[in-house]
């Protein structure tokens, strides 16, 4: 069945990672990939020394494809090796260190191996950071000692995703000693990281590419352009003012006739018998002085 064949794939690969894993102990080892390609299977392994992963003019490299060969019957894996710059942000070099250092040392100095690893982790600029280290340290009785520093999501979708997490494990005399990393990088984008740009601050300018018309003649035609259409809503209505409206189409009228000379002129005649109520008034009032002196 198919389900069946995918599931035998992914055991394979986790086979061939631990068994890298296994094999580049004590090299700053970070992640592993592999790749399929039509040349043949891809392995990209990340580390902080890339020099102990190769070895002397290629060593270790050679023997690990040849083992791989051999054992996992890859046809031809092709190795490439990235190197990992920031070390402080990464979880399984960290969670190594601790490791090596409690290996090294012992359990007498288990805190201060684990405050250097919280100073190396906020030094390199990580917004918050737990370790954790659970074992018979420093009695018979097991117990886990938490070492923490800034800020770190504890539930949610960040917690799971994009929060960095590394285990490893240190053999001691006394038994294994459990240790456990959690980073939370600096580039992760919190929801509730809300950033509301101030009205100072200048706006972004966008260079654009010349052209091959001449600038001259662009610069004059947008000065026109400028000019010519209304900047502000009262120079619109001005400008919706000044602008002749169109006019209606009158309807024809009819070609008046001529007058002849015989017919007499209306307004003519009308004029004067307007202005002799006029010339009437004064002779009313003259009467009227005349009545008073009478009396």
């Amino acid at each position: 069945m198919i389900e069946r064949k995918f599931i035998s794939q992914h055991i394979k690969e986790f086979e061939i990672k631990e068994y890298i894993r296994d094999n580049l102990s004590r090299v700053g080892l970070s992640d592993v990939k592999l790749q399929r390609t039509p040349l043949g299977e891809k392995i990209i392994i990340s580390t902080s020394r890339p020099g102990l992963v190769v070895g002397r003019s290629g060593s270790n490299i050679s023997k690990l494809t040849k083992d791989l060969k051999e054992k996992f019957n890859l046809e031809n894996p092709q190795i490439e090796i990235e190197e990992v710059v920031s070390i402080g942000l990464d979880a399984n070099i960290i969670a190594e260190m601790i490791v090596n250092s409690l290996e090294k040392f012992g359990l007498a100095r288990f805190k201060g191996i684990g405050h250097k690893a919280l100073s190396d982790v906020m030094g390199a600029g990580a917004l918050g950071v737990e370790i954790l280290i659970s074992g018979k340290i420093p009695s018979q009785r097991a117990k886990t000692w938490r070492f923490y520093q800034g800020y770190l999501k504890k539930c949610g979708d960040i917690a799971v995703s994009q929060v960095k997490t590394a285990y490893a494990s240190a053999n001691l005399k006394t038994g294994i000693v459990g240790v456990r990393v959690k980073i939370m990088t600096p580039d992760i984008k919190l929801p509730d990281n809300i950033r509301i740009l101030s009205k100072d601050q200048p706006a972004k300018v966008e260079e654009v590419a010349p052209e091959n018309v001449d600038s001259d003649e662009k610069m004059k035609e947008i000065l026109k352009e400028d000019k010519e259409s209304p900047t502000t809503v009262g120079e619109e209505k001005e400008a919706k003012k000044k602008s002749p409206a169109a006019k209606k189409p009158r309807a024809k009228r009819s070609p008046k006739k001529k007058k002849s000379e015989d017919e007499p002129v209306e307004k003519e005649s009308s004029a004067p018998e307007a202005e002799k109520p006029a010339e009437a008034a004064p002779e009313s009032a003259s009467e009227a002085d005349a009545g008073e002196k009478a009396e």
